[in-house]
């Protein structure tokens, strides 16, 4: 996660560079810097820094930002000798030989230190500097990033001394880094009446703790002329139900996927992935303010798919869209021709934001068609993991299958407030045509003030920030939750079943790292002529691989 802190803070940089200030207050940009490899034989890394308000804001290969008031040093690969982290203050030295090769510029550092930095301030300069007014306005500001439809960003760590951390790598042609999750559930069941009883089961069974998921993997780049992008995650459901997936098998690998940029604005991905429809299924798991998606994203849309999307934006960025082409004939061995194939699309827009960036409408879409050649089924569990299926329409044949789905979600500031909802039109063969249809209401509140950033290549909205983690003396960010959802599986004379679920949380981020949470949930069902009830609550500890 700390590639994401680092890509978030390039945004905040182009936000919080003054018009005008004095010489010592000017954002420094410092290029070519060489950050000598820990470990023998492995590369050296040349990136660059950026300084503002005394403070180091950003190391990154990539070109950081600038504005017309920005000193800019070209250090043309000088060493660096210091201890620098993001958020702090820096002091170092850089030197145009290498230290570990000539001992002797550590003899007489006054002499032949080619740059002083100290406390934050430039005490001593030798380098050539950079006129800003020769950098052509494109490049004053941070390149795109990764152009893939929604993946992690990749950075340089925060703290170049834990770049050769052993779950970081470089080399000439692969770069990557290796992520984990670990997510430990205790669910409690506090009531059920005798009609839900009869239609689900006694639930007390139930009442005990699981590993809910336990998912790793790797992102990264092949490092071709034009940079190729991976990802690959897998995840073991010998515990329980897989984490994002309905199967039983030890290990499922959840993703694998090649990126690949097109033109500055649009991206080719290709692999298992998720479908682009729906921001809620689109958003990692994580990410969302629920422990669990809510019913109807469950129930009717596909986790992940085998395909090819196309994907891109427009209009200043405030339009994202995306395209697919899926059928996972390679995923489930079946032949291709037996397997249903789907085309999927969704768009999304940045429909108003305000002058201060604090206030956002998102708007989108999307539309899946399904050939239907697996015929469908419908089936989920009320947003709590461990507990049977509520409501199932078993499986029937289907001629074609189209859903439409619609969202919309705003945010104020450390308020937060999305909605979707989601249809299906089914033709079936020798039976009359059948619709079900389901729909979501949630909303957030950061407590201690932190405000979801928005990821318009996606369309999508990033984690809940920690402005102070309990390490830093903070309290962390705690965040109050809650949702309304409903799901109707029954239609002619299908009776998969009706539901509605009440859900309230907190969320307690101690570091960006490690979450613990609480969900309650209370379910009314109808299904079998019966309308039962029942509630619940689950407590989840959530631990991130740095």
């Amino acid at each position: 996660m700390k590639p994401l802190i680092v890509f978030i803070s390039i945004i905040l940089a182009c936000l919080i560079l003054p018009a005008n200030s004095s010489d010592a207050d000017k954002p420094l940009v410092i290029r070519n810097v060489t950050f000598a490899a820990e470990l023998e034989g492995q590369p050296d890394t040349i990136a660059n820094i950026l300084i503002y308000n005394y403070k180091l804001v950003l190391i990154t290969k990539d070109r950081p930002p600038m504005n017309d008031e920005t000193r800019i040093i070209d250090a043309q690969n000088a060493f660096l000798l210091g201890n620098i982290e993001i958020g702090k203050t820096p002091t170092f030295l850089l030197f145009s030989e290498d230290p570990r090769v000539s001992k002797y510029v550590l003899t007489d550092t006054k002499s032949t230190a080619k740059m002083v930095i100290y406390n934050g301030v430039l005490v001593s300069n030798k380098f050539p500097t950079i006129d800003i007014k020769s950098i052509p306005e494109e490049q004053k500001k941070p390149p795109r990033g990764w152009l893939a439809y929604s993946p992690p960003p990749m950075a340089l760590p925060s703290n170049y001394l834990d770049a050769r951390k052993w779950n970081r790598w470089e080399s000439e042609y692969v770069s990557g880094i290796f992520l984990a999750a670990l997510i430990l559930d205790r669910q409690k069941w506090l009531q059920q009446d005798t009609d839900s009883e009869s239609q689900v089961g006694d639930l007390d069974i139930y009442n005990t703790g699981e590993i809910r998921a336990l998912r790793f993997g790797a992102i990264g780049t092949i490092n071709t002329q034009t940079p190729l992008f991976y990802t690959i995650f897998g995840a073991t459901n010998t515990f329980s139900k897989g984490y994002d997936e309905d199967t039983t098998k030890s290990i499922s690998w959840l993703d694998w996927r090649l990126d690949i940029p097109v033109t500055a604005k649009t991206s080719l991905s290709m692999g298992k992935q998720k479908e682009p429809i729906s921001m809620e299924r689109t958003t990692s798991l994580v990410n969302l303010p629920m422990q669990e998606r809510s019913a109807v994203a469950d129930a009717m849309l596909p986790s992940r798919n085998v395909g090819i999307v196309y994907s891109g934006t427009f209009a200043d960025d405030n339009v994202s869209w995306a395209t697919g082409i899926f059928n996972d004939w390679i995923d489930t061995h079946d032949s291709f021709s037996e397997s249903a194939s789907q085309v999927v699309a969704r768009v999304s827009t940045v429909a108003f934001e305000s002058s201060d960036k604090t206030h956002l409408l998102h708007l989108g879409g999307g539309l899946r068609y399904s050939d239907g050649k697996e015929g469908y089924r419908y089936f989920t569990s009320p947003e709590f993991n461990n507990s049977p299926n509520f409501v199932d329409t078993d499986i029937h044949a289907a001629d074609d299958i189209v859903h439409w789905q619609l969202e919309a979600a705003y945010r104020s500031g450390p308020f937060w407030i999305m909605g979707e909802t989601v249809q299906s039109d089914i033709n079936t063969p020798n039976a009359p045509d059948v619709t079900f249809g389901g729909y979501q209401l949630a909303a957030s509140w950061a407590l201690t003030g932190e405000l979801r950033a928005y990821n318009r290549k996606s369309g999508t909205f990033r984690p809940l920030p920690v402005s102070r983690s309990v390490y830093q003396g903070g309290m962390g960010a705690w965040e109050l939750t809650a949702r309304w959802s409903g799901l109707d599986l029954s239609d002619d004379a299908v009776d998969g079943g009706k539901m509605d679920i009440a859900s309230a949380g907190v969320n307690w981020w101690l570091t960006p790292f490690f979450q613990l949470s609480l969900n309650a949930r209370h379910i009314w069902l109808d299904k079998d002529g019966l309308q039962g009830e029942s509630s619940g609550m689950n407590t989840r500890l959530l631990l991130m691989l740095e």
